[in-house]
C-alpha cells in the first residue's frame, strides 16, 4: 500500500493560513498598519480603491527594510519580533506570528518599495500569489510602501463572499477606528477613491476620540484613572444620560492592542445598573496597561482574544473604578448662595416674640355621645319616592316586553356580535361551526387570540402576528410595483452617525427613498429625515433607520431586497393590530381569510409562530 500523507506545498499552506488571518480587506489593513506601528512609524497613510478590492496601499515612515529582509519577510514564520518561545510572554509588539505577509502575498499581487533611513537606495519587490517575480534597487522615501492589488484574485470562492463596497468600507472604518484610538501619537490619513475620509494629527486620547467619533462626544464622557500594582487603567466612560439603545462606542485596549473581553465588558455594565434602562448601552474607551508576562495573546490569529492571569482581581478593580467615577459625577453639589447685592431679610427670633393668644373652648369634647351629628347626616332622603319610581319603570318595561311577544324576565349578553337571551341560551342546540357557510364563527379571547374550529381540532391565531404576516406580503407587493406613500414629518429628525454607519447609509439612500423615506445629508455624518412611510405613527424613525443600517453589516442577499424586506417587516410590526383591541366578527373573518391566502401562514417573516392547533384527541382527553 502506497503512502497517502503528503506535505502541502508552501503556496497551498499559505492560502490555508490566509483563511484564518485574512478574512476581508479590513484584515489586510489591520496587519499592515500594526507592522508599521511596530516599525516605529509616526505617520501612516492608507489609500483604498473600491473598498480594498482593487487596491490597498499602506505608506509609513518607519525604519524600513534591507533587500534581504524585504524578501525574507514574505516567508512563513519569518519575523523580527521574537527569537525564542519565552519571548511570547514578554511581547511589546503587535505582531509576532510571522504569518500575515505570507498570507497576504498568497491571495493577492503585492508590490513593496522600502528603504532604511541610513541607506542611499531602497528596494522594489513584486510578488504574485506567493511567487517572487522581481526584486531590484529603487529610489524611494525612507520607510515602507505596500501596495496590495486584486485581493483574492486567485481564490474566486473567497472573493465571491465579499460583501458590497459599502459594507466592506464600513468594516475598514471600524478597524481603522480601533487602530487610530489606541495609537494617538501617530498621524493617520485614510483616503478612499480619491476622497479623504480621515486626517488625524497626533493628540491625546480625548482629542483623538472627538476626531474619530465626532465632535460633541467628548462632552458625554467622564475621565477614569486607576493605578494599582496589578493594572493601570485610564480612559473615559459615558455619562448615564447619554446611553444608547444601539451604536454605543465600546472599546477595550491592553498594552496598545484592541481586545474583546466579555468579562470586563460585563464589569462595566454592572456599574450602570439602576442608572440606565436595561435595553441601553453606555459608551466607554478604556486602556489597560499590564505586565506582558501576565497576559497571553497567542490564542487566536487575529490576536483580539486575550487571556489574563489576574482576571478576577482586575474585574473588581475595574468595577470599583467605574463606580467611583460615576459616583463623583452624581454627587449633589453644595449650594452656595450669592449674597452680594442681596436685600436684607429680617430674621425673627422666636425667643423674643411672645406667643399668639389662642381662645380655646374648654367645654368641647369630641368623644361626647350627645354631640350634634354632622351636617351631611341631617340631610334626609325620600326612599319611598325612589322605590315608587323604580316600581313604575319596572312595570313599563314588563308591559313593553309583553307587547313585543317576548319574555318579560330577560337579561341580554353579547356573544359573537349578536344578542342572546339568558333564559334561552342553555336551551339552544350546539352550533356546528364547521358546517357554517359561508364563513366560520370566530371568537376573540383576551383581545389577543382568535379562536375557531377546524376539522382536526381547535385553531388559535395570534391576531397581531397574523396581521404582521398579511401586511408584510402586501407591502412587498406594493414595493415591487411602485413606491410607498410618504408622510411628511412636521419637525425633521436629525441622525448623528459615525463614519462606519454613515458609509453604509450612503449606499442605502436609493432603496430607502423608494420605500418612502426622504433623507438629506447635513455634513459631518449628520442626516435629516423629513418624510417617512405612511403607517409609521408612533414609531421612532431614527431608531428604525439605525436598525436597517445595523442589519446591513452582515451583508448576505442583495442590498435592495434586504432593505425592502427589513423595512416592510418594520412597517408591518408598527401598523399591525395591537394586542388589546377588540375585533368584530367581520374583521376576524377578513383577517383569517387573508392569512390563509399567504404561501406560509404558520409563521411571520421573522420566524415567529402565527397559529397553533389543539387536536381533537387532546380535547377529548380533557373530558
Amino acid at each position: 500500500m502506497s503512502d497517502v500523507i503528503k506535505l502541502l506545498p508552501d503556496s497551498v499552506a499559505n492560502q490555508i493560513a490566509a483563511g484564518e488571518v485574512i478574512q476581508r480587506p479590513a484584515s489586510v489593513i489591520k496587519e499592515l498598519v500594526e507592522n508599521a506601528i511596530d516599525a516605529e512609524a509616526t505617520c501612516v497613510q492608507i489609500i483604498l480603491k473600491d473598498a480594498g478590492r482593487t487596491l490597498i496601499q499602506i505608506i509609513d515612515n518607519g525604519v524600513g527594510m534591507t533587500d534581504t529582509d524585504a524578501r525574507l519577510a514574505f516567508e512563513r514564520h519569518s519575523t523580527s519580533k521574537i527569537r525564542k518561545a519565552d519571548d511570547l510572554f514578554t511581547l511589546h509588539t503587535m505582531g509576532f506570528r510571522g504569518e500575515a505577509l505570507a498570507s497576504i502575498a498568497a491571495i493577492s499581487q503585492v508590490e513593496l518599495r522600502t528603504r532604511r533611513h541610513d541607506a542611499p537606495l531602497g528596494t522594489r519587490l513584486l510578488i504574485n500569489a506567493s511567487t517572487c517575480e522581481s526584486q531590484e534597487p529603487d529610489v524611494c522615501p525612507a520607510g515602507s510602501n505596500f501596495m496590495i492589488k486584486n485581493l483574492f484574485f486567485n481564490v474566486p470562492a473567497r472573493r465571491k463572499f465579499l460583501k458590497s463596497n459599502q459594507v466592506e468600507l464600513s468594516n475598514i472604518v471600524k478597524e481603522f477606528e480601533k487602530l487610530a484610538l489606541v495609537n494617538c501619537h501617530v498621524e493617520f490619513t485614510l483616503i478612499h477613491n480619491g476622497s479623504v475620509m480621515y486626517k488625524l494629527q497626533p493628540s491625546g486620547l480625548l482629542q483623538r476620540i472627538a476626531a474619530v467619533m465626532g465632535k460633541g462626544l467628548e462632552q458625554q464622557l467622564l475621565p477614569l484613572s486607576i493605578d494599582t500594582e496589578l493594572v493601570r487603567v485610564h480612559g473615559f466612560v459615558g455619562k448615564p444620560e447619554h446611553a444608547r439603545k444601539r451604536g454605543a462606542h465600546q472599546f477595550l485596549f491592553v498594552n496598545g492592542r484592541f481586545m474583546r473581553h466579555p468579562y470586563f465588558h460585563k464589569a462595566v455594565l454592572t456599574c450602570y445598573d439602576q442608572l440606565i434602562p436595561a435595553d441601553e448601552q453606555p459608551s466607554y474607551f478604556l486602556v489597560f496597561d499590564v505586565d506582558p508576562e501576565t497576559i497571553d495573546v497567542n490564542i487566536h490569529p487575529t490576536k483580539t482574544e486575550i487571556k489574563f492571569e489576574n482576571e478576577m482581581p482586575i474585574w473588581q478593580i475595574l468595577a470599583a473604578g467605574v463606580k467611583a467615577t460615576l459616583g463623583r459625577f452624581n454627587e449633589v453639589p453644595s449650594i452656595d448662595f450669592d449674597r452680594s447685592d442681596a436685600p436684607e431679610i429680617p430674621v425673627v427670633d422666636g425667643r423674643r416674640v411672645p406667643p399668639p393668644e389662642i381662645e380655646v373652648d374648654k367645654t368641647y369634647n369630641p368623644f361626647r355621645q350627645d354631640r350634634p351629628a354632622p351636617s351631611y347626616r341631617q340631610q334626609t332622603t325620600d326612599w319611598e319616592e325612589l322605590y315608587r319610581n323604580f316600581e313604575r319603570r319596572r312595570q313599563q318595561s314588563m308591559e313593553q316586553g309583553s307587547d313585543a311577544g317576548g319574555d318579560p324576565d330577560f337579561l341580554t349578553t353579547e356573544a359573537a356580535g349578536g344578542q342572546v337571551t339568558a333564559s334561552t341560551a342553555l336551551q339552544q342546540p350546539a352550533l356546528d361551526l364547521d358546517a357554517q357557510q359561508p364563513s366560520t364563527l370566530y371568537l376573540q379571547m383576551k383581545a389577543r387570540f382568535i379562536v375557531g374550529p377546524i376539522k382536526s381540532g381547535l385553531m388559535v391565531i395570534d391576531q397581531h402576528r397574523a396581521h404582521v404576516a398579511v401586511l408584510f406580503a402586501r407591502y412587498m407587493r406594493h414595493m415591487a410595483d411602485q413606491a410607498l406613500v410618504s408622510q411628511t414629518i412636521l419637525f425633521p429628525e436629525v441622525l448623528h452617525l459615525d463614519h462606519a454607519h454613515h458609509v453604509v447609509l450612503c449606499g442605502l439612500v436609493p432603496e430607502l427613498e423608494k420605500i418612502g423615506f426622504a433623507l438629506s445629508q447635513l455634513g459631518a455624518g449628520d442626516w435629516s429625515v423629513s418624510a417617512k412611510p405612511a403607517g409609521l405613527d408612533g414609531t421612532d424613525v431614527g431608531d428604525l433607520i439605525m436598525q436597517v443600517v445595523d442589519s446591513m453589516d452582515g451583508g448576505g442577499a442583495p442590498a435592495k431586497s434586504r432593505v425592502m424586506e427589513h423595512i416592510a417587516l418594520k412597517v408591518a410590526n408598527a401598523a399591525a393590530i395591537p394586542y388589546g383591541r377588540r375585533l368584530t366578527q367581520e374583521e376576524m373573518d377578513v383577517l383569517v381569510s387573508d392569512l390563509f391566502q399567504l404561501p406560509n401562514p404558520n409563521y411571520t417573516p421573522d420566524g415567529r409562530v402565527v397559529m397553533s392547533v389543539i387536536p381533537n384527541e387532546q380535547i377529548n382527553k380533557m373530558f
